[in-house]
């Protein structure tokens, strides 16, 4: 049985009244030579810690076995979570918690060629086949489009997680190529030509790790560790591929099988080769908010560049797309910047303020589960609008190629 324990960390929890503590952040060291980028966003309403806690206890009761969240708010951090983190043994899950977060690893990978476009060893606009002679069908595509999703290449995990469970079996421990990845959708048709409307594909971001590893001559691994991960002392992140475990603490992640009612599927471990650099990092709440407010701050490429990766194409209802960073529109106007992540057993939202000087990150340890996933925008609009928050159809929540793996299409009401 799951335990319905609750969990708010370092706070005593009132059956009637719920409280998150809020203690003193420690800000990202910066880069090394980046340019920072003093851009000052709009006043921002207070946030609404009670409406957040809510939406988590929200998911829970839709079937997420545990739910958590941090909020890093201009020196001052809220966090709370609740559930488990573990089914078998019920432990508490707790934002101490790592997990798999999907395709916020996306961003991980712009910000790597970003800074390969800084250092004159990439031109945003030159064909992928420029790098990578061959590659790709089309001298046309380039690595704008890769990055924007605007490639055309054909998504191949629609095919791969048709079936969500026996999908995710046939892949758990096997190890992909990249090439081979990309052969697969290749022997499909393309969605678009190339520049032309948003369609989200992982293939993409297969390509922009092929591009990592050919242009600095080192893993995608490396590349992470030595240009994000180690200057901004991110202690929680990892690229174990093709490793199947997490290290240390960790919440494990329950995949929603197709049909209902049938029993959850522990999916933690994996080799996550299906996905690589477009969604095989490891990470904590802790540190997705550190880098989410080191990269929107300007700590981690120039500002030419972080202009570059906020040049947006639409993307769905109230978004838009950038060079593997999404902007979205709340219900109270504002704008956020991140990216949702879904991988098998994990839903991830990680976004910040413009300046990134408020930046949250919410996590359900379950995935295939449309209701969970819409829900979890609630947490973004509790965080960034507070009380200002308005209550929006689910259709407008999420649109249906947001994240990595599968269940986009069990998402009621995605766009």
């Amino acid at each position: 049985m799951v335990s319905a324990t609750t969990v708010v960390r370092g706070t005593a929890v009132a059956a009637a009244l719920v409280s998150l503590l809020a203690v003193p952040a420690h800000a990202a060291s910066p880069v090394p030579g980046a340019t920072r980028v003093d851009a000052s966003a709009s006043a921002l309403p207070e946030p609404d810690v009670t409406g957040l806690w809510n939406v988590l206890r929200t998911v829970r009761r839709q079937g997420a076995p545990g739910a958590m969240a941090r909020l890093d708010d201009h020196g001052t951090v809220h966090w709370a979570a609740t559930g488990v983190a573990d089914r078998r043994t019920e432990r508490t899950i707790s934002n101490a918690d790592r997990f798999r977060i999907g395709s916020v690893t996306k961003i991980f990978s712009a910000v790597v060629l970003l800074q390969l476009a800084d250092e004159r060893k990439l031109k945003l606009d030159a064909p992928v086949n420029r790098y990578l002679p061959g590659l790709l069908p089309d001298d046309r595509i380039t690595v704008r489009h890769v990055l924007s999703h605007r490639s055309g290449l054909h998504d191949y995990t629609d095919e791969m997680f048709a079936r969500t469970v026996p999908g995710f079996e046939a892949v758990r421990r096997k190890v992909f190529t990249y090439r081979q990845l990309v052969n697969r959708s290749l022997s499909k048709p393309r969605t678009t030509e190339p520049g032309g409307r948003y369609s989200y594909s992982n293939t993409n971001f297969v390509v922009a790790g092929m591009l990592i590893e050919k242009l600095t001559g080192h893993s995608v691994h490396t590349e992470y560790k030595n240009r994000v991960i180690g200057p901004l002392d991110l202690r929680d992140t990892f690229y174990v591929h093709p490793g199947t475990k997490i290290p240390g603490r960790h919440a494990r992640g329950y995949l929603t099988p197709d049909a209902a009612g049938a029993a959850l599927v522990d999916s933690t471990e994996q080799t996550v080769s299906w996905a690589q650099s477009a969604g095989a990092v490891i990470s904590s709440t802790s540190d997705l908010n550190t880098f989410l407010s080191a990269l929107l701050g300007g700590r981690l490429t120039s500002r030419a560049q972080l202009a570059q990766m906020q040049r947006w194409v639409p993307s769905g209802t109230n978004q838009e797309y950038g060079l593997g960073l999404r902007r979205r529109q709340l219900s109270c106007g504002i704008r956020v910047y991140g990216h949702t992540g879904a991988v098998q057993g994990y839903y991830t939202y990680a976004f910040a303020s413009e300046d990134g000087k408020r930046s949250l990150t919410a996590l359900a340890n379950t995935s295939n589960n449309g209701t969970v996933l819409n829900s979890m925008l609630g947490a973004v609009e509790s965080a960034f609008c507070g009380k200002q928050a308005k209550a929006r159809p689910a259709a407008a929540s999420v649109e249906r190629r947001e994240g990595t793996g599968p269940g986009r299409t069990l998402r009621p009401n995605a766009d």
